[in-house]
C-alpha cells in the first residue's frame, strides 16, 4: 500500500473528524480504490472507532437515476436517513473516473431524487462530524491538464498540507466577517453589493473538506444587488458551464446567462424557489491551488478566489435560504484572470487576490507556505 494513503488516513480520522472510542463512522466511497478504503477501516479502528463502509459506483448510479420514481427514492431516502442517525461521523472519498456520467440523465429525475435525499444530507453536515474528499483518478488529470503522476503528487500535496498554519489568519478574516455589514466586490464582469451583518462565518481548515482553505458566510437575503460573471468554468449535475452570468436584485437572480448550456442552466435555476437566492458567500485561500479544474472541492479553495453559492445556505451561517441547490460556483481575482478588489465596509481587504490587512496577510500564499 503507498505509505501516502495510510498519512491521508490518519488526517481524515484525526485532524478533520476527530474519532473517539466508540465513535460510529460512515465511510462513503465512490469509485475510489479498495486500498484506500481498507487505510481508512484501520485508522479508525486504531483510535477505537467502528466503521461502516458502503460503497459507490458511478455508472450504477447513472443507471439507477435514468429511469428513477420517487416511491424508489422513498425507499432510499428512508434507509439513507436512518443510517446517518445512527453515525456520529462521516468521510467520504469521492473519485470521479467521468465527471459528465450524468450529462445524459433527465433534469427531473436529477431534481426528484436531490429533493427526497436532501433530508439526509441535511442531518449529516449539521449533526455529524463530516470529511469529504477527491480522489485522484486520470480523469482528473485531464481536467487539471496534468499526467497521472503529477496530479497524483499534487493531491497528496494539496491533502497532507499544514492547515493548522492557517489557522491565526482564518481567526483574524472570520472576526473582521463577523463584525462587517456592507461587501463589495469588483472584477472585470463582476460588480456585486451585498450585507453580512449578523449572519457570521465560519473558518474552514481541514475539517470537513479535503482539500481545504476558506472561511464562509451568507449574505444577507435580500440584499444582493448587481451583477457577476463567473471566469471559472463549473460541472453541476454532470453538465459543463462556462462564462455563468447572474443578475440579482433585492437577493433573486433576475437573469441569468451561460457560454454553454443555458437552458439547463435555467432549470436549475427554476428547481425552487430558494435556487434564485445566494446561500454562501466565501473566500479561497489555499496556496497549492492555482487553476479551475471543475472539481468544486479544489475550484472552491482557488488561492485568491471567491465563491458566491446560489441556492441552500449552512445552518452555522445561515440567512434562511433553503433549496435543494447548493452551486459553488468560483470567480478568481488574481491579475492572470484580471484582477479585482473585495471590500469590507468601505476598505479594500484583498487586491489582485492578495490580502492587505497585516493580520490577513497570513493566508498569503508565500505565509501558509512557510517562505515567511
Amino acid at each position: 500500500m503507498d505509505p501516502r494513503f495510510n498519512q491521508l488516513a490518519e488526517v481524515l480520522t484525526g485532524h478533520s473528524t476527530n474519532l473517539k472510542k466508540g465513535d460510529r463512522v460512515l465511510i462513503e466511497a465512490f469509485d475510489a480504490p479498495a486500498d484506500v478504503v481498507v487505510a481508512l477501516i484501520r485508522a479508525a479502528r486504531a483510535r477505537g472507532a467502528l466503521p461502516i463502509v458502503q460503497l459507490h459506483t458511478a455508472r450504477v448510479s447513472r443507471e439507477i437515476l435514468r429511469e428513477a420514481v420517487p416511491a424508489q427514492f422513498d425507499t432510499v431516502a428512508a434507509i439513507d436517513l436512518h443510517r446517518i442517525k445512527r453515525v456520529q461521523a462521516y468521510i467520504a472519498v469521492r473519485g470521479a473516473n467521468n465527471i459528465f456520467e450524468n450529462a445524459d440523465v433527465p433534469p427531473d429525475r436529477i431534481k426528484m431524487a436531490m429533493g427526497k435525499l436532501r433530508a439526509a444530507l441535511n442531518w449529516r453536515v449539521n449533526k455529524t462530524r463530516w470529511v469529504v474528499l477527491r480522489w485522484p483518478t486520470e480523469a482528473m488529470a485531464q481536467q487539471a491538464g496534468q499526467s497521472t503522476e503529477a496530479f497524483t503528487d499534487f493531491f497528496f500535496r494539496v491533502c497532507t498540507l499544514d492547515y493548522a498554519r492557517m489557522i491565526p489568519g482564518m481567526n483574524a478574516l472570520k472576526a473582521l466577517m463577523d463584525r462587517t455589514d456592507r461587501v463589495h466586490i469588483e472584477a472585470p464582469g463582476v460588480d456585486l453589493h451585498f450585507s453580512i451583518k449578523g449572519i457570521g462565518a465560519i473558518s474552514c481548515g481541514g475539517t470537513c473538506n479535503i482539500p481545504d482553505g476558506e472561511v464562509f458566510t451568507a449574505p444577507v437575503k435580500n440584499s444582493v444587488e448587481g451583477e457577476i460573471t463567473y471566469n471559472a468554468p463549473t460541472v453541476y449535475q454532470g453538465v459543463a458551464f462556462e462564462k455563468v452570468k447572474l443578475v440579482f436584485k433585492a437577493g433573486k437572480i433576475v437573469e441569468c446567462s451561460a457560454a454553454t448550456n443555458s437552458n439547463r442552466l435555467q432549470k436549475i435555476f427554476d428547481s425552487d424557489a430558494g435556487a434564485r437566492y445566494v446561500g454562501e458567500f466565501a473566500i479561497g485561500f489555499n496556496p497549492h491551488i492555482l487553476e479551475p479544474m471543475r472539481d468544486i472541492l479544489f475550484d472552491e479553495k482557488i488561492a485568491g478566489s471567491f465563491h458566491f453559492t446560489p441556492g441552500q445556505a449552512y445552518e452555522d451561517a445561515d440567512n434562511g435560504n433553503r433549496s435543494q441547490v447548493h452551486w459553488d460556483l468560483v470567480s478568481i481575482q488574481r491579475p492572470e484572470y484580471g484582477g479585482g478588489t473585495i471590500n469590507f465596509d468601505g476598505k479594500v481587504i484583498r487586491r489582485d487576490g492578495l490580502f492587505l490587512p497585516a493580520p490577513l496577510q497570513k493566508l498569503n500564499p508565500d505565509y501558509l507556505l512557510g517562505k515567511k
